[in-house]
């Protein structure tokens, strides 16, 4: 299959995670997806593919070099957001891009507009594989796993290209959040690796978020409301009065770069009980406990106004900025900004406004910076991704393993 056809076919697997379920992988889209991987490593003559009770698939291209050379990875996640459906993808492809308006469906007047999204008139002249405006895409992240499934094929097809040992893995649940925690980094057995999970066109990712969660919980009384006065607790106004608590303008939608956030994204209630949910996002570590702190004060707040058990918070860290990982072992950023030059590729390094499995990874003993996988507009119906990008990301993964072994 080529680069385009195997994106096609991989996006047809409905691979939409679940934090809801308790198990690993969080859905059974995902090892059918697995499986699917795995036969394909196979037909490619890879060794020692494995693909465990959870859903993590490993593999090796042998070396085919005689000097020592560091064992190096890529990465990349076979579930799709829950944001949206990602189920009975209908791709197609706009091919050289005109910069107008993308009709994605007539019948529900559902339009991808640079008017909107201005990113689009960056790819202008280009072909781009866009949804059909019922569904997500998937090129976060099937789009990494095309291109790394290519460059293994193309190396292998191409011997001149010296390299050493190559690891390929790809794991579920990246995006609830749970893509590392059971990635056994020692079986891996590499020195680094990289995933290829980014974004646009020459995206590289060494810093990220510190990232927490948190749910608080408000009591409230029930009572008539015919007979409610001096009696009614109500746990929805509570909560109303616990969002105005936090600062308006630290919320995703008004912060951009380095600045960090509180983000509501959930709120289920009645009189009787009232849940929120929030994520709390800085790069700045100190910064970010002081914002977990807040948290605390403002629950807190609410206890000294309305007694103590009206609200409970539950605050656990997700994942913290990779950065202290990377930056002893820079030499990983500089040959993967070398391989992009080297490809045509103009690098734009950047934080990451949100996490990876490289950052856990990167905890875990296993320095994994991100690289672009190509994609646009990710867990949404505007999702698109440029061909050329995917090219370019293969390009950038073949070039990485010529650079590793020439650098021995």
């Amino acid at each position: 299959m080529t680069l385009v056809e195997r994106f096609l076919k991989y996006v047809t697997f409905d691979t939409q995670a679940d934090d809801s379920t308790q198990v690993t992988p969080s859905t059974p889209g995902q090892m059918v997806f697995a499986k699917f991987l795995k036969a394909e490593l196979e037909s490619l003559g890879l060794e020692d593919i494995s693909l465990d009770e959870n859903g993590y698939l490993f593999a090796t291209l042998p070396a085919n070099i005689d000097k020592p050379v560091p064992t190096i990875g890529f990465i990349a996640h076979m579930d799709t957001s829950p944001d949206m459906s990602g189920k009975d993808v209908k791709p197609r492809i706009v091919e050289k891009y005109d910069g107008t308006d993308i009709v994605l469906n007539a019948e529900q007047n559902i339009v991808l507009s640079p008017v909107q999204f201005p990113e689009l008139l960056d790819h202008k002249g280009e072909d781009l594989i866009v949804t059909d405006g019922t569904t997500l895409l998937g090129a976060d992240d099937k789009a990494g796993i095309a291109e790394i499934m290519s460059a293994i094929e193309y190396l292998k097809a191409h011997p001149e290209i010296k390299h050493g040992k190559i690891r390929v893995g790809f794991n579920p649940d990246e995006e609830i959040g749970l893509g590392a925690h059971k990635f056994d980094v020692e079986k891996f057995g590499c020195e680094w690796a990289y995933t290829m999970d980014g974004g646009d066109l020459g995206e590289l990712e060494y810093e990220n978020f510190n990232a927490a969660g948190a749910k608080i919980t408000f009591k409230g009384r029930n009572v008539h409301p015919g007979y409610a006065k001096n009696k009614m607790i109500n746990s929805i106004t509570i909560a109303n009065e616990f969002i105005s608590l936090l600062p308006s303008q630290e919320a995703p939608e008004h912060t951009s770069k380095y600045e960090g956030f509180y983000h509501l994204i959930g709120i289920q209630g009645s009189v009787e009980e009232t849940t929120v949910s929030y994520i709390i996002r800085d790069h700045d570590r100190a910064i970010f406990e002081k914002r977990k702190q807040s948290m605390i004060d403002w629950v807190a707040e609410i206890n000294k106004r309305h007694g103590e058990g009206t609200a409970t918070l539950d605050m656990k860290d997700q994942y913290y900025n990779m950065r202290e990982k990377i930056e002893p072992v820079m030499h990983i950023i500089d040959t993967a900004f070398k391989a992009m030059e080297a490809v045509g590729v103009k690098p734009n390094v950047k934080p990451i406004r949100g996490g990876t499995d490289g950052a856990q990874l990167s905890f875990k003993g296993l320095p994994c910076p991100n690289i672009f996988a190509g994609g646009l507009n990710f867990h949404g119906r505007f999702e698109f991704i440029p061909i050329q990008n995917m090219e370019k990301a293969q390009n950038v993964i073949v070039k990485i393993a010529e650079l590793v072994a020439q650098q021995a």
